[in-house]
């Protein structure tokens, strides 16, 4: 399956009028509108069950939309294949809240998943996965496997996995949710560094505001399903 040309300037993600409903009086989103610009890093936040995973599912291809329009890298997703999705999604880097960790693999071996999934060997990827695993803390748990984690230790190893083919859009729904605030600030600044070194898009879901304003960045606040873009100060 060929990947259809896009131009780098396009923005990775665009809602154009994007509704989700399950029924009458059961909207979820409605007609929402944002983009995210090349290298930016977006907060999304809002009150609990007040759509922000359902947007977020939407973006990474895991829901479509009752209505509207939803771009990934300048493409209508509705207009792709299921192959083109298959080669969309390889462009994703996704934090789920729930981790998705495989039990059997250690975390050394979850966090270079992507890479071996990709067909890459292990003797170029080895040193660079062992680097990434010591910068989120998890130097001495490399061959620890998921049922001797902690909640945080889980989530640094979701992380690793989401961020180490260098992807285009970063989409992490509530990555700080079980790290303390050091650790959390440190996760902030490998996104960062993603977004100069690569010019990746993060988008992130958080109720941390605390985190929002220690992180100059656009914020997107959703509540009872409408969506609306708040500066930096607005968020405060």
């Amino acid at each position: 399956m060929k990947e259809r040309t896009i131009s780098p300037d396009a923005p990775p993600l665009r809602f154009d009028r994007v509704s989700v409903s399950y029924g009458p009086g059961l909207d979820v989103l409605t007609d929402a509108s944002f983009e995210l610009r090349p290298g930016s890093m977006t907060f999304l936040t809002g009150p609990s069950g007040a759509g922000k995973s359902t947007l977020l599912k939407l973006a990474y291809l895991a829901l479509r939309p009752s209505q509207g329009r939803v771009s990934l890298f300048g493409v209508d997703t509705a207009r792709q294949s299921r192959g083109e999705r298959a080669l969309t999604r390889r462009k994703l880097g996704v934090v789920f809240q729930e981790f998705r960790l495989l039990e059997h693999l250690t975390a050394y071996e979850n966090a270079a998943l992507p890479l071996r999934v990709a067909g890459d060997k292990e003797k170029r990827y080895r040193n660079d996965v062992r680097e990434l695993l010591e910068w989120v803390g998890l130097g001495d748990r490399m061959n620890a496997r998921p049922a001797t984690l902690s909640g945080g230790e889980k989530q640094r190893v979701a992380i690793a996995r989401a961020v180490v083919m260098k992807p285009d859009l970063i989409i992490a729904d509530e990555p700080t949710g079980n790290v303390d605030t050091e650790m959390a600030d440190r996760l902030m600044r490998l996104f960062r560094e993603l977004n100069r070194r690569v010019n990746t898009t993060v988008l992130v879901a958080t109720h941390d505001m605390e985190l929002i304003r220690r992180t100059p960045s656009d914020v997107l606040r959703i509540a009872n399903g409408l969506l609306s873009r708040q500066g930096q100060e607005a968020a405060r």
